[in-house]
């Protein structure tokens, strides 16, 4: 473990997280965690957690780790959205050259709507950015 721990702790959970104080200034030594906040990335919610106040230097931290935070999301989103490029591939590659029968006769429509859809989206979101480039 490192000689400095940072002063706050924040506890990932689904659409946010949970801010602590971490506290190593006590008489037994023994980290100790204060929940100052909970907070949610979605809509940029920050709320105090008991009968505290946060002060501006706690706001800037969460507000600097959720501007971070929401940056890594972003990033993990598109990474997804290659892997996915990727596994398309894969598949088709799959199905030309290894697929059973019955196992094509098991994903296929699911797989065909599934590429439907996304075509589907896919064209609607190109003729629109197309229509707002040339007005």
């Amino acid at each position: 473990m490192s000689g400095q721990l940072p002063e706050f702790y924040f506890r990932v959970r689904e659409n946010g997280a949970l801010v602590f104080r971490v506290d190593t200034e006590n008489r037994q030594r023994r980290i100790e965690m204060d929940q100052i906040a909970a907070i949610n990335i979605k809509n940029g919610e920050i709320k105090p957690q008991g009968n505290r106040d946060l002060s501006e230097d706690e706001i800037k931290a969460i507000q600097d780790w959720m501007a971070e935070r929401s940056e890594l999301l972003a990033q993990r989103d598109i990474d997804d959205i290659h892997r996915a490029v990727d596994y398309l591939n894969l598949t088709t590659q799959w199905a030309q050259s290894k697929a059973s029968a019955e196992q094509l006769d098991d994903v296929t429509d699911d797989l065909l709507l599934a590429m439907h859809d996304l075509r589907s989206v896919l064209v609607r979101k190109k003729a629109d950015r197309l229509m707002k480039a040339n007005s």
